[in-house]
């Protein structure tokens, strides 16, 4: 940290300001971690010392100390958890898209439960959220939707959320009562700075537009206000139909194809990450990475990092930090 700040403190330093405006973030992020842990070592070792002078039978003196030590335990925690958050992207907000697998009915309203979870997880967390762009079923829950949730480090916890999620349940659909197993495919990316550049020729889009499917009133309904982006090199299709305005729908969808294909880009060179374009399993059997069983017994399982836990009702009311921390812990040991 001190070869940052003399870096820092050198004039010729801002003669480079994207340099520096680099060195800027990396030390602060730094600081916010070796702060912390130098408060919560001070503490203990100044809890340490005094029980070296507390009495055995004082049981209220070590009680006290006990607490604190409890205390300083969980604040520790909570930091190891944010040094985990190290990544450069992961600070970015993030945008989820939710698609039903095969099985029509069943898979659109599995995709919707999805669509609340990630919802009560972002109300849960103090964030805010913006509905891009979703199509409903035909019959119940969504085929579709593509969505932004913005708040402190969004991608950095919900990275962990790429790939296809499974349900097991007794189908409320089904007059029989008979047992279904439903698929859905989640897939997040950060959305990129506008300061980070992706060249994209505008010979290489397709731009349709189309009538809006989606709530809005009679205006949305009846102009082609909805507007479709193809990016013909990689295949990557972007749409949003949330605004009334045309040109607004197209800035956003330009916005969303950036991030995209930054994304498709960094995946292909990361081969550690989990990729969403160029080998994106099939929404199907043996390709889940957590299954969310609801009958016969109730379980929630992440098949990367094993963590499981019965409690289903509340990971799908939005309880996804066990998930998220043994994810960023597996993760941080395979790159060890």
């Amino acid at each position: 940290m001190k070869e940052l700040e003399s870096e820092l403190n050198a004039p010729e330093i801002w003669k480079n300001q994207e340099k520096a405006n680099t060195l800027s973030e990396e030390l602060k992020s730094l600081r916010s971690l070796i702060g912390p842990y130098r408060e919560i070592d001070g503490h203990f070792h100044a809890v340490k010392e005094l029980t070296a002078i507390v009495e055995p039978g004082d049981s209220s003196s070590i009680e006290s100390f006990l607490s604190e030590i409890r205390g300083l335990k969980k604040q520790a925690e909570q930091l190891e958890f944010k040094s985990l958050l190290g990544e450069p992207l992961d600070k970015c907000t993030a945008i989820l898209s939710i698609n039903a697998g095969a099985g029509g009915t069943e898979s659109c309203d599995w995709a919707s439960m999805l669509f609340r979870m990630y919802m009560r997880w972002a109300e849960a967390s103090g964030c805010q959220v913006e509905v891009m762009d979703q199509l409903s079923g035909e019959e119940a829950g969504l085929k579709n939707a593509t969505f932004v949730i913005r708040g402190s480090y969004v991608f950095g916890n919900l990275k962990s959320e790429t790939g296809v999620h499974r349900l097991v349940r007794i189908s409320p659909f089904d007059a029989n009562k008979r047992r279904h197993t439903s698929f859905a495919s989640v897939d997040v990316i950060p959305e990129i700075d506008s300061d980070i550049k992706v060249d994209i020729n505008e010979t290489d889009l397709r731009i349709d537009t189309y009538r809006s499917s989606g709530a809005g009133g009679q205006h949305v309904n009846t102009t082609d206000s909805a507007v479709r982006i193809t990016h013909i090199p990689t295949g990557i299709v972007v749409q949003c139909q949330k605004e009334r305005s045309q040109h607004k729908n197209k800035a956003t969808a330009m916005k969303l194809l950036r991030s995209r294909i930054y994304d498709a880009e960094k995946k292909k060179i990361d081969e550690k990450a989990m990729t969403a374009y160029d080998q994106k399993k099939r929404i199907e059997w043996g390709s889940q990475i957590r299954s969310y069983v609801l009958h016969p017994y109730k379980m929630v399982k992440d098949h990367r990092t094993e963590y499981e836990t019965s409690s289903a009702e509340k990971v799908l009311d939005g309880n996804l930090e066990g998930f998220i921390e043994a994810y960023l812990k597996f993760m941080a040991s395979n790159d060890k």
